[in-house]
């Protein structure tokens, strides 16, 4: 692949798809640890080193480096007919979305809330799974 990556085109590729591994592993984990701390608020001080830990050394990181190499990417292919990156992107964003969500409620547990069932945090841990199915699909069959 040519453009301005040029020769670097593959490792920011590869890159890009080690922090997309280290992003979802840690999305995977996340609602687990709020599983946990939902039904253990007397370890929240113990839970909630674990989930800043989690976010600040592996999450947010890896997530603001997929968007990075991800942009780095589109803007050395382009966007012009590549239905199938629209759709991945809407994936990711909406994806993103629901990193800052997940954020946002495992401070409000940390302080004692419980805004979620323990149910809900169960069926939480699943969205990875299909945001993984969907995008992988769109990125090696390009269906459109």
């Amino acid at each position: 692949m040519t453009g301005f990556l040029g020769a670097a085109y593959l490792w920011v590729k590869a890159a890009h798809l080690i922090f997309v591994i280290f992003w979802m592993a840690s999305m995977f984990i996340l609602p687990r640890y709020l599983v946990h701390l939902h039904g253990e608020p007397e370890l929240a001080d113990r839970w909630g080193e674990r989930i800043g830990r989690l976010r600040r050394v592996i999450m947010t990181p890896s997530m603001l480096i997929v968007w990075l190499l991800g942009i780095a990417l589109i803007v050395n292919i382009g966007l012009v007919g590549n239905g199938w990156l629209h759709a991945k992107l809407l994936i990711v964003f909406l994806f993103s979305g629901f990193h800052g969500w997940l954020i946002g409620l495992s401070r409000k547990m940390l302080a004692g809330e419980r805004p979620v069932s323990e149910k809900s945090l169960r069926l939480m841990n699943e969205i990875p799974s299909v945001v993984v199915i969907s995008v992988v699909i769109l990125a090696v069959v390009k269906p459109f």
